[in-house]
Order: C-alpha cells, then sequence, then structure tokens
C-alpha cells in the first residue's frame, strides 16, 4: 500500500472523530445552538474560553489540515481512472479544508480580542463578537455545507465511476453530496446537521478502505 494512502485513512479517522468528539461539547455541555441572545453567548466565550478555543482547534484548524491530507490521498488513488473529476474535487476540498483552518483561527483570534474589550465595555465586546462570528461562521459553512457537498459528490462519482470505492460507499457518499449542496438554499441550512452525521458514517468507510491492503480479499468484499 502506497504510504500516502495510509496517511489519507487516518486522516479520514481523525476528521471523524474530530466530529464525534466535538459536537457533543458544543450540544451539550457549552450548549451553544441555544443560545441566540448576544449577551449570554459573550458570557459563555469568557466563563469557557479555554473548551471553546480547544474545539474550534480540533473541530476546525485541525479539521482542516486533515481534510486537505485526505484529499490529496483520494486523488493519488482515484486519479489515474478520473482524471478530471478529481482534480477539480481536490481543488474544492482543499479549499474547504483552508476555509475551515482560517475559521477557527479567526473565531479563536477574535474571542481573544472581544473578550479583552469585554472587560473594559461589554457592549462593544459583544458587538464585536457578533461581527467575528458572523466571518467564522461564513468561512466554516454555517451557511450551508456547498463546499463539502461537491467535494463528496464527485468523489463518490469518481469511486463508482474507477470501481475503486465501495460501491455502498459511493451510493452514501452521493446522497450525502446532494444533502451537502441542498443546503445551501435558504430555509434548508438545518440539513447543515444531518450533512455533519451522514459525514461521520462516510469518513470512517473511506478510512477502511484507504487503510486495507488493496490485494486483501475484504477490499473486494466491499465492492459487492
Amino acid at each position: 500500500m502506497k504510504i500516502f494512502q495510509k496517511i489519507g485513512g487516518f486522516a479520514a479517522f481523525y476528521l471523524a472523530m474530530a466530529y464525534l468528539v466535538t459536537i457533543p461539547i458544543f450540544i451539550f455541555i457549552l450548549d451553544y445552538p441555544s443560545i441566540v441572545e448576544p449577551s449570554q453567548k459573550m458570557d459563555l466565550i469568557v466563563n469557557q474560553t479555554a473548551l471553546m478555543y480547544l474545539t474550534n482547534i480540533i473541530s476546525y484548524v485541525f479539521f482542516g489540515f486533515f481534510l486537505i491530507l485526505l484529499n490529496l490521498s483520494l486523488y493519488e488513488k482515484l486519479n489515474d481512472k478520473s482524471p478530471n473529476m478529481m482534480k477539480v474535487a481536490t481543488v474544492i476540498g482543499i479549499i474547504w479544508g483552508c476555509l475551515l483552518i482560517g475559521s477557527g483561527m479567526v473565531a479563536n483570534a477574535g474571542m481573544t480580542q472581544a473578550i479583552a474589550l469585554f472587560k473594559d465595555n461589554p457592549d462593544q465586546g459583544t458587538t464585536l463578537w457578533c461581527g467575528i462570528e458572523a466571518v467564522a461562521n461564513g468561512m466554516g459553512g454555517q451557511n450551508g455545507e456547498i463546499l463539502g457537498g461537491v467535494m463528496t459528490l464527485l468523489i463518490s462519482i469518481a469511486g463508482l465511476r474507477s470501481g475503486l470505492l465501495p460501491k455502498r460507499l459511493n451510493y452514501l457518499g452521493i446522497i450525502l453530496g446532494t444533502i451537502g449542496i441542498i443546503s445551501i438554499v435558504p430555509g434548508l441550512t438545518d440539513l447543515c446537521s444531518v450533512f455533519g452525521m451522514i459525514q461521520i458514517i462516510w469518513f470512517i468507510g473511506i478510512g477502511v478502505v484507504l487503510l486495507k491492503q488493496p490485494q486483501m480479499k475484504a477490499v473486494y468484499n466491499l465492492r459487492e
């Protein structure tokens, strides 16, 4: 097995793990999605700075880096059979990864500035965070997973055409990619949560395939 495909397999498992670790933190520990008042969000940030910072690192900054590695690994695996499609998918995947890295870094840097300002002027600190959050959310795909959707869809179509990825995983990826693309439509952005949950399964499946030896019978069984 090519070493870079093995790296891609580990990257895929990290991406799934990042979802599994940070989603419960955001929903159950920080309860961030249910907080709508800017002043309450600012209070949470001040009281949970370290946890917010760490969560952004795991789910955005590191996530983006490992996403780039996964895309390059899949390009190496599928490029021979679907060169044009994989070029587009890889470029989109790298752009998505870079935006996620930027989103996490903007959020963490902005959080530090907002907290410092909040100590002297709570209203200005809260206003600053509202602006920073809007930018970070836009870069992170909170208004629709168009980049992740297109990337997943193209990779799955390439995998289906080449026969180098399991058919079931490709069909799942096509459904997942479609959901991501649709989530950009106004009123359907809640599908971003569905996209994230299904993508956990897709990342795990991709990780298993990349870490398996190509000549092993188990790989061929997965294609059925």
